[in-house]
């Protein structure tokens, strides 16, 4: 399986401050990518130079084949954003929102689009209602319902869950499950960690403007000390290892 995401060395500055200090990661097609970190990390500055609205002072980024600097009309083809908040128009009514991104992405047929995901994201009766009425869980999946309109080959998640209830949080998982099943690459923001814990095929771990560490939940366990048995031996949580790697940094 190919990568749909490549960066080597991405570099990027805030006046005097660097953010991403040399980041490298990749992302095979098709699976469940969670970047993790701490506030400030630089979580939300990698996804949006990959999503080509910011652009890197050094190093390559990848994205489905298209390198973000020089080919970003391509990459924006292949894509789609998901950010903290969802982004979705209060004025019109939840069947108008997607019409509307069908109509910008020039696709044949925009009210039969809508109805399709509508129907998909179990919104159909609240379809010809503004999002002002639904709930967080409802208007987090119009929002992500938004972002597939078109079908994009990468969805970028960025901390998708953020001040959802965990009943919403969970309907969230089963979406980005369900995406990923059907072949579409994900890459996961999210302060969250049992969130990585569930969903994450590969997990990387952003500190300080750097990738400290990265692999598969099993992988990212041997990085933490062996468990003390004594009547039953405890295996680490992703949180545990994720305090103790951090930790371990900072002493250095």
């Amino acid at each position: 399986m190919g990568a749909a995401i490549e960066v080597k060395g991405l570099r990027k500055s805030f006046k005097d401050k660097e953010v991403l200090k040399g980041v490298d990661l990749e992302v095979k097609q098709g699976e469940i990518f969670a970047l993790l970190g701490s506030n400030g990390a630089g979580k939300t500055t990698i996804v949006k130079v990959l999503t080509t609205l910011l652009a890197q002072d050094g190093g390559t980024a990848i994205v489905d084949g298209y390198d973000v600097a020089s080919k970003s009309d391509r990459v924006r083809h292949s894509i789609s954003l998901t950010g903290q908040f969802a982004a979705v128009d209060e004025i019109l009514t939840g069947r108008e929102n997607l019409i509307m991104i069908a109509k910008l992405r020039h696709l044949d047929h925009p009210r039969q689009v809508a109805d399709n995901m509508l129907q998909r994201f179990g919104l159909t009766e609240a379809a010809d209602r503004k999002p002002s009425t639904y709930s967080g869980g409802m208007r987090r999946r119009l929002d992500i319902a938004l972002s597939l309109v078109g079908n994009p080959r990468i969805i970028f998640l960025d901390e998708p869950t953020t001040g959802l209830d965990p009943e919403a949080r969970i309907e969230v998982w089963k979406i980005v499950r369900e995406l990923a099943d059907g072949g579409t690459t994900i890459f996961l923001t999210t302060q969250y960690l049992e969130e990585a814990e569930q969903l994450a095929d590969q997990i990387a771990i952003l500190h300080e403007g750097r990738i400290i560490a990265g692999g598969t939940l099993e992988e990212l366990k041997k990085l933490f000390p062996p468990a003390k048995a004594e009547y039953v031996e405890k295996q680490p949580t992703l949180e545990e290892i994720f305090l103790a790697i951090i930790g371990k940094r900072e002493a250095n």
